[in-house]
Parts: C-alpha cells; sequence; structure tokens
C-alpha cells in the first residue's frame, strides 16, 4: 500500500461547558475555543452577528501532517491518544450525559489507495470513552505535494 500524511484533532461540542473546563480536564491546549453565548468572530477575530450557539473546543494532537510510516500510522497515534484519554474517562462520559460530543476528526491526504486497519480493541476503547470519528479524506497533501514514495 502507498503512504499517505495524516492529522488528528480532538474536536468537543456542548451545549453550554466552559472551554477552560474541558482544558482542565483533559490536560491539552486547545487551538480553538469559544463559549455558548459568546460573541461570534472570523476566523481573523473580526466581530460577526450573533452569538455562538453551543461551546467548542478543539486541539491539534499532532504539530502537523505527518507521513505514515512503520512507527507512525493513523492507528498508532489513535492508540496514543486512547491510552492519554483513558485518564478522562469520567469527564468524557459526563460530557455526553450533559448533550456534548467528543470526537477524533482525522485528516488523511494521499495519492494512491491505501487500507486504514482499526481494531476491535480501538473500536471498542472508543466506544468505551463516548469518541466518535470523523474522516477527512483529501486527493492530494496539505503542501500541494504527495508524499514521497520509498524506493
Amino acid at each position: 500500500m502507498s503512504e499517505y500524511e495524516f492529522t488528528i484533532s480532538l474536536r468537543i461540542r456542548h451545549p453550554s461547558i466552559e472551554p477552560l473546563t474541558i482544558t482542565k480536564m483533559l490536560g491539552i491546549e486547545p487551538q480553538h475555543t469559544w463559549k455558548a453565548g459568546d460573541a461570534r468572530r472570523s476566523p481573523v477575530g473580526d466581530a460577526l452577528e450573533g452569538a455562538y450557539r453551543e461551546s467548542y473546543w478543539m486541539a491539534r494532537l499532532m504539530p502537523e501532517p505527518e507521513l505514515s510510516s512503520d512507527r507512525s500510522s493513523v492507528e498508532s497515534v489513535l492508540l496514543q491518544t486512547l491510552a492519554q484519554l483513558r485518564r478522562s474517562h469520567a469527564f468524557l462520559e459526563q460530557l455526553g450525559t450533559d448533550g456534548g460530543v467528543a470526537e477524533l476528526h482525522v485528516s488523511l491526504f494521499a495519492r494512491a489507495n491505501f487500507r486504514l486497519d482499526l481494531s476491535v480493541e480501538t473500536l471498542a476503547t472508543l466506544g468505551r470513552l463516548g469518541l466518535a470519528v470523523a474522516l477527512e479524506i483529501h486527493p492530494h497533501s496539505p503542501h500541494g505535494v504527495g508524499p514521497a514514495l520509498a524506493s
């Protein structure tokens, strides 16, 4: 199979939670947050009409897209992330009970076919933690160049 590039982020939506509470409970620094009721802002910070209907919290779990390899794959990063999030199981469970949604957002960039295998254990852990997975597939690299193929 061919190589691919990928990124993974954790995204949380909730009817009213304070984003700082999420940060404290998970021990992960977010890149984007807002609280339900806050005035809406554009990506560059300009005021927009209206207010946010729900709270939002997003943290990149990788600093930049990573090329798949024997040591780095979506599956391996998911396992590392799940191990880290297990300690926050009670918080994630309460989040879901309160009407919130937590998801691991996986962006995949490839120029050729590849295979993604998620083990039964990984899927069960995702379920136990109440985490959804969103896969976003792109037919190209985020840098405008395809992944380098091994010779």
